[in-house]
C-alpha cells in the first residue's frame, strides 16, 4: 500500500532522514519505534506532504506522492493524526470533525461517518458544543482521531498517540487504534511507548538518528534483546 524507497529529507543543512526504506501492506499496523529525535515524526510528516524529501520515491497505491501538495495527499485517502493533537481549540467539537471531512462533499456519507465517530468515542458525542480546547488531554487526542477518520482514510498516519496520557487512557486507545484497524484502515503508528506499539502490531521497524536499524515482524523485535535494553526497559 506505501512503499518509501531510500528518501533523504533535510530541514535546511540537518540531513534528518538518511536514505530510508519501509512498506506498509494494506490492512495491517506497521510502527516506528525510536527515541526522541530519531526522524519518526519526519517520515510521517513526508508521507502526508508537509515535508518535500530531497531524493528518493514515495508511492501509494501505485501512485507517486512525494513533493505533492498535503491537501491532494488527503483525497488520496492519507490522513494524519499529528503529534500533540493540534485540535483547533477556538472550535467545537463538531467544527473539528467537520473541518476533517473538508475535502469531502458526499453529505449522507460524512453524516454516517460522524455518527461511527460518536460511537467509538461516546466521550465526544457528550461534548459536542463543547470548544475542543476545554477537553482534556485524552479527549483532544479522541478528537484528534475522530477528524481524522472523517476524511475516511485507508492509511491512517499516527504520530505519538499516547503522549501525556495517563496509562489507563493509554490502553483505550490503543484499544480503539486495534478497533480502527479491524474495520478495514491500515495505520503507520509512530510511538514511543515501544511495548503497546509492538503489542499490537504486525510489522516494525526501529529508528535511530535519522537511519533504520532494524526491521522485522513485531513479534521479533519485542523479543530481540537489543530492542528490550533500549525501548523495552529491560
Amino acid at each position: 500500500m506505501l512503499k518509501i524507497d531510500k528518501i533523504n529529507v533535510y530541514y535546511g543543512a540537518i540531513h534528518a532522514i538518511k536514505g530510508i526504506s519501509l512498506e506498509v501492506n494494506q490492512g495491517q499496523i506497521v510502527t516506528l519505534i525510536g527515541a526522541n529525535g530519531a526522524g519518526k515524526s519526519t517520515i510521517l510528516r513526508t508521507i502526508s506532504g508537509l515535508l518535500k524529501p530531497k531524493d528518493g520515491s514515495i508511492h501509494f497505491e501505485g501512485k507517486s506522492i512525494a513533493g505533492i501538495p498535503a491537501q491532494n495527499i488527503v483525497k488520496l485517502g492519507v490522513s494524519q493524526v499529528p503529534e500533540g493533537r493540534r485540535v483547533f481549540a477556538d472550535m467545537t467539537v463538531l467544527e473539528n470533525l467537520e473541518l476533517g471531512a473538508y475535502v469531502r462533499s458526499d453529505k449522507k456519507g460524512i453524516q454516517e461517518d460522524m455518527e461511527t465517530v460518536f460511537q467509538r468515542f461516546p466521550r465526544l458525542k457528550e461534548r459536542v458544543a463543547q470548544l475542543a480546547g476545554t477537553l482534556s488531554g485524552g479527549e483532544q487526542q479522541m478528537l484528534a482521531m475522530g477528524r481524522a477518520l472523517m476524511s475516511r482514510p485507508r492509511l491512517l498516519l499516527l504520530d505519538e498517540p499516547s503522549m501525556g496520557l495517563a496509562p489507563l487512557l493509554v490502553k483505550e486507545i490503543f484499544s480503539i487504534i486495534k478497533d480502527i484497524n479491524a474495520t478495514g484502515t491500515t495505520i503507520l503508528l509512530v510511538e514511543q511507548n515501544a511495548n503497546m506499539a509492538l503489542s499490537i502490531a504486525n510489522q516494525a521497524y526501529v529508528l535511530e538518528t535519522g537511519r533504520i536499524t532494524l526491521a522485522g515482524s513485531a513479534k521479533e523485535l519485542a523479543a530481540s534483546e537489543e530492542v528490550r535494553k533500549a525501548y523495552l526497559g529491560g
